[in-house]
């Protein structure tokens, strides 16, 4: 489950590393054809429009999470300068915490530890592994509806709804910066309509001067921490003995990792597996290591917001499924997952 201070964080990644696309096309004078354009819009146009637009523009403000009961603020700064994309995010509630990102290059400072930990994020942004598929199957699994426009953080922004056609996945609201398509405003919604969690920014200046130089040296000065590396090595599911029976309708696998695990001041040599599936808006994780009596209790689920968690135990190893969808997703993931050596 995640903790306040790190949702602020992770939705951050979320809405902050992606935005739209160039301006429309249309002429200014043409208000009516605009209108009819934002309405007539497909699933993958609305996307490719939130998922590039950060790497344009400069921008400042603060972003206010929700989820479960639970809030998180942080402050955030970002440029950009060609294929360079840096930010800095400042927790503003719960653990301090800064971290800064330069491509897929990550660093996070815990003051009152004195600990920095360094690690590459392959994906970032709002829904991350949407261009990483060339049969991208996203209009089969959700719908898309312009509903309007409103105002978030002072801009005027078009709001999309992405509805689910099933019960596999959850539904989203968005709002997008009418001008840039920058998302200033994220909703995750249950099959019911109900806001699960909200991202938002509570306060934003766009194309402002922020220095990338300035937050390079910021990321480089590590002078009294403690710098930590997970050890995080590239490999496959089947190289690890791992396979997927049954497919999840929608979700593919993106990418697998193993992991060096350990509590904190601890050090061991098991490794955790992380396979990674997406259907290109939602993500789900599957971390696999050698089964601990003394480390795992009973099997069961956690959520906190849009966020499931699933533990069970697999005969001699411990499965933790965590996703941004439904908890039966996560049950089918588990029980479609199985040894082969």
């Amino acid at each position: 489950m995640r903790q306040p201070e790190f949702m602020a964080v992770g939705a951050l990644a979320v809405l902050l590393s992606t935005v739209a696309c160039a301006e429309s096309k249309l002429p200014l004078a043409a208000p009516l054809v605009m209108e009819d354009k934002v309405a007539d819009r497909s699933v993958s146009e609305w996307l490719m429009r939130m998922h590039e637009g950060s790497r344009r523009r400069a921008y400042v403000g603060t972003f206010v999470v929700s989820a479960g009961g639970n809030m998180a603020s942080a402050r955030i700064w970002h440029v950009c300068d060609g294929e360079q994309q840096m930010e800095r995010v400042e927790s503003l509630t719960g653990v301090p915490r800064s971290t800064f990102r330069r491509n897929d290059q990550v660093i996070t400072f815990l003051p009152d530890s004195r600990i920095a930990v360094a690690e590459r994020r392959e994906s970032l942004g709002l829904f991350p592994n949407l261009l990483q598929s060339a049969d991208s199957s996203i209009g089969q699994f959700y719908q898309v509806r312009a509903t309007g426009r409103e105002r978030v953080a002072g801009f005027e922004a078009d709001v999309v709804q992405l509805r689910p056609e099933d019960n596999l996945r959850f539904g989203y609201r968005v709002w997008t910066e009418k001008k840039t398509g920058l998302v200033i405003k994220l909703q995750t919604l249950d099959g019911e309509g109900r806001v699960l969690e909200q991202a938002a920014f509570s306060e934003l200046q766009l194309n402002v001067p922020v220095s990338m130089s300035k937050l390079t040296r910021m990321m480089g000065n590590t002078e009294g921490y403690q710098i930590q590396k997970p050890e995080m090595v590239k490999t496959t599911a089947a190289a690890e003995g791992w396979e997927l029976k049954t497919a999840v309708p929608g979700f593919k696998p993106m990418s697998c990792y193993k992991r060096t695990v350990g509590a904190a001041g601890e050090t061991r040599s098991e490794n955790t597996v992380q396979w990674i599936f997406s259907d290109g808006l939602a993500s789900v994780s599957l971390f696999v290591e050698a089964f601990d009596p003394r480390r795992h209790g009973q099997p069961g689920s956690l959520a906190m917001g849009a966020t499931h968690t699933l533990t069970r135990r697999m005969g001699d190893w411990w499965l933790t499924a965590v996703g941004e969808v439904p908890l039966q997703t996560l049950t089918v993931f588990a029980q479609g997952l199985e040894r082969k050596k």
